[in-house]
């Protein structure tokens, strides 16, 4: 079977990974494959520990002499689902579906972000075009914190130019990307007998979340703390103690849903005061986040936090920042530092929370970890760091920029975009094992990645699988 979409040769190896389960941890099928690949076509192939793979082909004839190039991509994907969704990541094919020009999935995200990438690497290796000496580079885990490309070690790769097919807007043309970390920040938990006479659940839904690094600029509401928001507000008005919480499923997404059961001791009030605090979240997110839902109903619960648990997860959560904290003085519209708290759950006996820190400067995101550190300080929780990233900084002179830009108007007829990005690209930890191979990173439109509703413009990569192609003929 097959998509029966152009370009074919993209398409068909779009399909076929498609049907290969690649959630970030979980690659080793999709990596075995890649190398089969290369092995049935008699390429060179290297394949490590962390299941990255690096398959090579040589300059076709009369580019013997141009530098090597890098063509680079993550083979996983972020899965995420819709509630009524019975897929399953971990065995279950994607199921696309074409809408029009766009190519989407059944309720569940595409994998286009970075399955692209893969399946243009494929069909040039498969295929018979102009190009220098190729590496292709295909990492795993870059959607759980660039493991795979932390992993390349210095002298494993020769190339001196650098394709990165990660980004998500055709025409433009990033040259610099935000460093960020990982952040955990946990709360023992502290538990007692029920002894408040009412119970109530309240859930989140309907956000729109997607990409905390790309999307985090349009400042969408954050289901965690519009349920601690709400949480907050009855507890000003009566007796609370939380029950069980959750928020947020995917490091690198914001929190789309949230759930709670809290003890009340007097349900009406609770109620009453949780229907008025709902209805300013709504008016405040009614152009960003105009299908926000929040429910509300009885439950029964036997066990819950103390009183003083309750509270402190109460204060961190109105405290702590969230979204856009700053934006940058030297690039206009560009967001500068970020924090996201994407995920909320009980692990055994406490309460965790992942944070994503963005920020394109370095002290800048130095003080937002000092920031969340006092804060957990003061609020009696455990506080780490994981995953750091570089940023990838800007270098004011690069040929493949330059005839990036130059290949895009010779095709296209108009001018390129350089531009930077608030979202961690693997060309900032590849910099440290290259640093003297020069870089580009570009992509067909793509929109909503990270989300269900994820969706990649069909006639767009037919263009920017065109404009592949000529860069490498132009990169002789």
């Amino acid at each position: 079977m097959s998509l029966n979409l152009e370009p074919k040769e993209v398409f068909d190896w779009f399909y076929k990974i498609n049907q290969i389960p690649r959630e970030s941890g979980h690659e080793k099928e999709v990596s075995d494959f890649l190398v089969d690949f290369a092995k049935n076509r008699n390429l060179e192939v290297i394949q490590d520990g962390q299941y990255n793979v690096i398959i090579k082909k040589k300059a076709s004839d009369g580019y013997e002499n141009s530098k090597p190039v890098i063509i680079q991509g993550h083979m996983d994907m972020v899965c995420v689902k819709e509630d009524d969704s019975d897929h399953d990541f971990r065995k279950d094919p994607i199921k696309m579906i074409v809408d029009g020009d766009f190519l989407k999935a059944d309720r569940t995200t595409l994998g286009g972000d970075d399955g692209i990438a893969v399946a243009y690497a494929l069909a040039i290796l498969d295929g018979d075009y102009k190009h220098p000496a190729l590496e292709v580079l295909i990492t795993t885990s870059e959607e759980t914190g660039m493991q795979g490309a932390a992993n390349i070690k210095q002298g494993t790769l020769v190339g001196k130019r650098l394709i990165n097919i990660d980004s998500e807007e055709e025409g433009v043309f990033l040259s610099g990307c935000a460093g960020g970390v990982m952040a955990e920040t946990t709360f023992d938990i502290d538990e007692e007998k029920n002894d408040l006479k009412d119970a109530m659940k309240i859930t989140v839904s309907g956000l729109k979340g997607g990409h905390s690094g790309m999307m985090i600029k349009y400042q969408r509401a954050n289901a965690i703390k519009v349920i601690f928001r709400i949480i907050n507000q009855i507890r000003e008005n009566t007796d609370v103690k939380i029950s069980s919480i959750s928020g947020g499923i995917k490091h690198n997404a914001i929190p789309d849903f949230a759930t709670a059961e809290i003890a009340v001791s007097d349900y009406d009030k609770a109620y009453e005061v949780a229907i008025g605090i709902i209805q300013e979240i709504k008016d405040e997110y009614k152009v960003k986040d105009e299908n926000l839902k929040v429910e509300l109903g009885k439950c029964d619960v036997e066990t819950v936090f103390t009183k003083e648990l309750t509270n402190r997860l109460i204060d961190y959560f109105i405290v702590v920042k969230d979204q856009v904290v700053m934006m940058s003085n030297d690039v206009e519209n560009l967001v500068q530092t970020s924090l996201n708290n994407a995920i909320l759950k009980r692990e055994g006996s406490q309460i965790l929370l992942l944070t994503s820190i963005r920020s394109s400067v370095e002290s800048q995101l130095d003080m937002m970890i000092e920031d969340l550190r006092v804060l957990a300080r003061v609020l009696n929780a455990k506080f780490e760091l994981k995953n750091r990233y570089p940023a990838w900084q800007f270098e004011r002179e690069s040929q493949i920029r330059d005839i990036s830009l130059s290949t895009y108007k010779e095709i296209f007829g108009k001018e390129g975009k350089i531009d930077l990005i608030h979202a961690g690209l693997e060309c900032g930890l590849l910099k440290k094992v290259l640093s003297d191979c020069d870089m580009i990173s570009y992509g067909p439109f793509m929109y909503d990645v990270h989300s269900p509703r994820e969706k990649i413009s069909i006639s767009s990569a037919k263009r920017m699988w065109e404009f592949t192609l000529k860069l490498l003929e132009n990169l002789k």
